[in-house]
């Protein structure tokens, strides 16, 4: 359930963030650790894919920062600026 939690509120951070750099952050973070929360979930239900288990949480830690940074710096170097909350005038 602690999983499904997290996994749900990366999604929902994905469609309520602002650009694409904040939407990286949420997607990165909430879902590597719903994921791998989910996965432990399995280890508890069946201990003898554990071994399994260990690599796809392995290969998921390795390459969700990985593709993460890539992103956000193919964003970067396409010109995308950042949010930035417009002051108002008084």
């Amino acid at each position: 359930m602690i999983g499904a939690l997290f996994l749900f509120l990366g999604a929902l951070g994905l469609v309520r963030m602002p650009d694409v750099y904040n939407r990286i952050q949420a997607g990165t973070k909430a879902v590597t650790l719903g994921s791998l929360a989910l996965l432990f979930g399995v280890a508890f239900h069946h201990p003898g894919w554990i071994p399994k288990l260990f690599l796809i949480a392995l290969f998921i830690l390795l390459t969700s920062p990985v593709g993460s940074s890539t992103i956000a710096r193919a964003a970067y170097l396409a010109g995308v600026q950042p949010f930035t909350k417009e002051k108002r005038e008084e």
